[in-house]
């Protein structure tokens, strides 16, 4: 609405001015400003598809990890609404339910789990748990890759091979025989080979593992 003012007010002073300029300048700002609205709204509008098109790709059987953020409502309970987050020590806390284990569980069944909890308090409360972020299971791919980044682990398979694949695939100059996995175990760093040249042969496929949270792909 301001930028559509913005427009009425400034081709009402175009209108003062004489000359095919202002009327041309006139019509074009009459012709596109709800063009111009929609360019403006578009990268928004882009970002939350994309947001919501990860979050419904995600796996109906994904477990909660630390990090990772939910949205808890209980039905005509309008104060017992929020985004909760996972601690690192895999639990939550939520107002009348306390503290409970997330980790672990999936939206489904952290939802019984506190609507367990809830039962003391509220008659056969109704409870809804939704994924709103999952920044807790990431993998990382670093190094001569056209796209790298972090990427998060929508489904309960991720292999070294589709995560490059989703990091645009090797640069020109990557050493294919020398890509290296990196994992933290107890708090020691872990390494593993990958060769993508045998990969794509079909050769040494034990190669490709299946990626956890936190592990980094690097690409030299």
């Amino acid at each position: 609405m301001q930028l559509l003012k913005f427009i009425d007010l400034h081709t009402s002073a175009l209108r003062q001015k004489p000359g095919i300029a202002g009327v041309s300048v006139l019509t074009t700002l009459k012709k596109t400003g709800i063009m111009v609205v929609a360019w403006i709204m578009l990268p928004g509008m882009i970002m939350v598809n994309l947001h919501a098109a990860e979050l419904g790709a995600v796996d109906a059987g994904y477990k909660l990890r630390a990090g990772d953020i939910v949205n808890v409502s209980v039905w005509q309970e309008p104060g017992l609404e929020q985004l909760v987050l996972v601690r690192p020590d895999g639990g939550i806390s939520f107002p009348l339910a306390g503290d409970l284990k997330a980790e672990g569980l999936t939206v489904d069944e952290l939802g019984r789990s506190l609507k367990s909890k809830l039962t003391r308090y509220i008659p056969d409360p109704v409870v809804t748990v939704t994924l709103q972020e999952i920044p807790g299971n990431r993998v990382y791919v670093v190094g001569r890759v056209n796209k790298p980044g972090d990427f998060p682990i929508i489904s309960r398979d991720l292999t070294v091979m589709q995560a490059i694949s989703i990091a645009g695939g090797l640069s020109p100059f990557a050493k294919e025989n020398k890509i290296r996995i990196l994992r933290q175990v107890d708090g020691k760093e872990q390494s593993f080979p990958f060769d993508y040249k045998q990969a794509i042969r079909g050769e040494g496929l034990s190669q490709n593992i299946r990626l956890q949270p936190g592990d980094v792909v690097v690409v030299p």
